[in-house]
């Protein structure tokens, strides 16, 4: 069982917030990488337009896909409107 966060775009958030967001990313980049290490994310990325559709990863269980949440800049400095966390089993091809 994996699991998969979303983080949600606010749809009332005006550039100001979208800004902030760009000043957090170093941060943000710096604690996935050293998450990442690990090896408890799989894939992480933005939508389309990461403005107004949000972004996902996929973790390899729902406690570290907690874990990562907990410390992520973005979440802690109060930049992601919503999150959620939703446990996945995914049939595998290949």
């Amino acid at each position: 069982m994996f699991a998969v966060s979303f983080y949600d775009a606010d749809p009332d958030a005006g550039p100001e917030h979208f800004q902030r967001l760009v000043e957090a990313y170093p941060r943000h980049r710096a604690y996935l990488d050293e998450f990442a290490k690990g090896g408890e994310v799989l894939m992480i990325g933005t939508f389309g337009d990461p403005a107004t559709q949000g972004s996902m990863a996929i973790f390899r269980s729902r406690e570290a896909a907690e874990r990562f949440r907990e410390g992520d800049p973005f979440v802690t400095e109060g930049l992601v409107h919503r999150s959620r966390i939703q446990d996945w089993d995914p049939l595998v091809f290949g």
